[in-house]
Parts: C-alpha cells; structure tokens; sequence
C-alpha cells in the first residue's frame, strides 16, 4: 500500500519531499496497511488554504481511502513552510482503543 500511495502522490505532485509514515502498528485492531502520516512538500500548496491542499491529496488517493486506507495524517507544506518549520512536523496520536496508549 505504501509504494501505491508515494507512486500516486509523485505522479500527481511536483514533491519536493515526501515522508510516508505506516503508523498501523499505533491504532487499536490488527496491524495492517490502513494508516499513515504522510509529509508532504511542494510548491502546488502556496496559496492553497489546509483543506485545499488536503482535497487535493485525498483526491489522488481516493480509491485507497475507499478501500483499504482508514486514516491518513497529512502534513502540507510549500517549501517555504518547510524551511520556516526546520523540517519538523509533530508526533501523531495513538488511538485511544490500542493497546501501547
């Protein structure tokens, strides 16, 4: 699933960088492949508000979310935000229902 998701992102992304973060193991029910922390860098976000930017990600990975993919954590970034932040997006929560929280 993860090689599925950063092959639809490039494709529909000019990236400057990209981080996919398989973050299963943190949520309650069988480790599978349905949550992820994506970081995302790229200049098609300046001028683009959050949701907009977080359309256009959901939008290039609809069939995942219809199928197999149950949550995604997404982190946009231009390259300016990027630079601003020093590269740092925060720690994702644990689900409340898994057993390491």
């Amino acid at each position: 699933m993860q090689s599925t998701i950063e092959q639809k992102l490039r494709a529909g992304l000019n990236l400057i960088h990209l981080a996919i973060d398989n973050e299963s193991h943190m949520h309650s029910g069988p480790a599978t492949d349905s949550h992820f922390k994506l970081t995302l860098v790229s200049d098609d976000f300046v001028g683009k508000r959050p949701v907009a930017r977080h359309q256009l990600v959901y939008g290039l990975l609809r069939e995942e979310l219809d199928g197999p993919v149950h949550a995604l954590v997404i982190h946009a970034f231009s390259a300016e935000e990027w630079q601003a932040k020093g590269g740092q997006v925060p720690d994702s929560a644990r689900c409340a229902g898994s057993p390491k929280n």
